[in-house]
This record gives C-alpha cells, sequence and structure tokens, in this order.
C-alpha cells in the first residue's frame, strides 16, 4: 500500500512539475484557466509529452560536417559533381550537411590546413589530391578519411588492400601512373618524329618512382627519350623548362599543385611551343593540348558514395577502394592551331570531347 502511495505522490509532483513548466513554455499565470478548467493532469502530461517530442525531433536533426581538404580551389565542376552524388542520396547542403573547406596556398600548408579541420571536429574528411592524402592520415586519428588522388593507395601504407582498406580512410583512386606510357603514345601518335618529351613531376609526389619506371617502359616500346622534370611548382617549371634541351613535348602528372596553376601551365607550355598531355579535361579547359585519364567528375560522384555511407554509420575499413569506371580523351583545336598542329583523325574520332 505505502509502495502506491509512494508512487502517486511522486506523480503529483510530476504533474505540477509538468504544469508549471507548460505555463513558462506558453507565457501564461495560470494554464488551467488558459486551457480550461476541465483540463485534467492526463491531458497536460500528453500535451507536454508531445511538445517534448516535438523539441527532441527538432534536437536529434543535427548537420553533419564535410571537411574538404586539398590545395587550391578544385574545379568547380568537381564539387558540383560530389554535391550531385550528395543529392542522389537525399543528402542537401545547408539541410543535411555543411560543406567546410580546408585549402592550402601550397602543398607545404597542408598539415596546418588538415589540423584546422580536426579541430573543427568535421564528421568526414575528403582528402583531394595527391598532397592532401598523408597528412589526412597522420592528422585525422578517428575522424573518417575519404580520398580521391591519382596514387596507389596500398603501395603508400593507405590501405592494405583495395577490397578491405583496413583502417581509417577509404576512397577513390585513379593508379594514374599506369597509363603514363599510354600519355605518351598518343603523344607519338600526334607527334610520329618525336624523339625526346619531358615528364613533369612533383618533388617529393609520392608515387614518382612509379611514375619513372612506366616512363622507361614507354622510351623502350616507343623509342623515345624521357627526360624527368622535378618541379615545385609553376614558376619552378618555367626555369626548368627554360634551361632544357631538345624536348619536344610534354607529359604532365597528376597533381593538385599542377591543377590550381593549370593555366599558367597551359601558358608555358604554349610559349615554349611544347605539346603537351595531361591527365584530366580540367587542364585542357584551361589551355592545355590534350588530356587522357579517368573522368573526375565521376570520381568526384563516388566520393560522394563513400561520405554517404560513412555518415550512416559504415567503417571506412570495410568499405572498398573504389577505382574509375569511365576514362575520357580531351583535345583542345585551339591550342592546337596556336601550336601550327593538325590534330590526326584518329585523335579526334577517340575524344570524348573536342574544344573548338
Amino acid at each position: 500500500m505505502s509502495r502506491v502511495t509512494s508512487a502517486t505522490r511522486r506523480s503529483d509532483r510530476g504533474g505540477v512539475h509538468l504544469r508549471s513548466s507548460l505555463e513558462q513554455m506558453c507565457g501564461v499565470r495560470d494554464l488551467a484557466v488558459w486551457l480550461g478548467d476541465r483540463m485534467r493532469r492526463r491531458e497536460l502530461i500528453v500535451l507536454f509529452g508531445a511538445v517534448l517530442w516535438a523539441t527532441g525531433v527538432r534536437a536529434q536533426h543535427v548537420i553533419k560536417r564535410i571537411g574538404f581538404l586539398r590545395v587550391g580551389e578544385p574545379p568547380n565542376a568537381w564539387i558540383e559533381s560530389f554535391q550531385q552524388g550528395l543529392r542522389d542520396h537525399g543528402l542537401i547542403e545547408g539541410t543535411s550537411y555543411s560543406l567546410e573547406f580546408g585549402v592550402a596556398d601550397d602543398a607545404a600548408r597542408i598539415p596546418e590546413i588538415v589540423g584546422q579541420l580536426v579541430r573543427r571536429n568535421v564528421d568526414v574528411i575528403v582528402a583531394s589530391g595527391v598532397p592532401s592524402v598523408l597528412p589526412a592520415k597522420d592528422a585525422a586519428g578517428t575522424i573518417p578519411v575519404v580520398f580521391i588522388f591519382s596514387g596507389d593507395p596500398v603501395a603508400i601504407g593507405l590501405a592494405t588492400s583495395l577490397a578491405r582498406p583496413g583502417g581509417n580512410l577509404t576512397g577513390v583512386t585513379v593508379m594514374d601512373a599506369a597509363v603514363t606510357a599510354k600519355r605518351f603514345q598518343l603523344l607519338k601518335v600526334l607527334l610520329p618524329g618525336l624523339s625526346k618529351a619531358g615528364l613533369v613531376l612533383r618533388t617529393q609526389g609520392p608515387e614518382n618512382p612509379r611514375y619513372i619506371e612506366e616512363a622507361q617502359r614507354a622510351e623502350q616500346n616507343l623509342e623515345l627519350q624521357v627526360q624527368v622534370l622535378t618541379v615545385q611548382d609553376a614558376d619552378d617549371l618555367a626555369r626548368r623548362l627554360d634551361g632544357a634541351q631538345d624536348i619536344r613535348a610534354l607529359v604532365v602528372v597528376g597533381d593538385a599543385q599542377f591543377t590550381i596553376a593549370r593555366t599558367r601551365i597551359a601558358q608555358l607550355a604554349l610559349n615554349f611551343g611544347l605539346p603537351t598531355m595531361f591527365t584530366h579535361g580540367a587542364m585542357v579547359e584551361a589551355g592545355g593540348l590534350m588530356s587522357y585519364g579517368p573522368d573526375y567528375q565521376d570520381l568526384y560522384r563516388q566520393a560522394a558514395d563513400h561520405v554517404h555511407k560513412i555518415l550512416r554509420g559504415a567503417k571506412p575499413a570495410d568499405i572498398p577502394v573504389e577505382q574509375p569506371t569511365r576514362f575520357e580523351q580531351v583535345v583542345n583545336l585551339i591550342t592546337a592551331r596556336a601550336l601550327g598542329l593538325t590534330i590526326p583523325p584518329d585523335l579526334i574520332i577517340n575524344a570524348t570531347q573536342v574544344i573548338e
């Protein structure tokens, strides 16, 4: 009997507390008078419960924070594709997530910038471009990382395997070095008499040994001499080209440090009269001659799929690293005319985009 009485008294006190809270929320002195004399405690509790439920729903709606790490602003089309990929999963910027950019002026500042994203306590970091991935791995701690870059994640220690990355990182890899010989081959189609070309690498690029290995394979198969030009940025490239001997064409590898300077690099190639092959179409749209490589807009849509899975609770260790599903070949006929070149019909027919 005493137990029931005790429960009743707690219920009475609870009802008074609920009523007082509702009076404060509604801005009235006497809720019973305001609602009507027939209001009972049960109706009062139901009303207050509904208010709490609505408040809880609002509290549960948390906007996820996506950190985006990169050297320089990425091309708009890449970001738009990433956002479209999230929209395909029902994620809307400003409602479902916020995109917080951590953009460095050059590769040397990436460790500082990723530290800022970590201190903001973002929910996931998208590491875009070669200079971003290793600093993101070192600094992210427990924050999941989705990478988009042109290297081999297994070879440089980002993942145990493509099928099961095994750590706190997953993403999309281009394996750019693997098609280096193909790019030199396309230059030979354009310039059948080409005997010496340059391969432009970024200083401290983690994939540099692989690029050089593939260039040596091109030398053997194409009767071509390749000179490696390792540079820090576009200004350094200008100095190297000024002192280069007998180079008649260039292959520029995929790297965010080069993408940020794509207009300058394209102009340098034009100034030196060098037909140049790039990794992606954004370089050609900026004035480069040709590109061959993955469709980067598609890569960013793939990365959005990974981000969506992680925001839903999946572990990066269990999300396979994906590779490109679509490749593109872009040709800029305006640049070809400026260089005094006629693009062979085969290159035009096989192009996925021709800029005229």
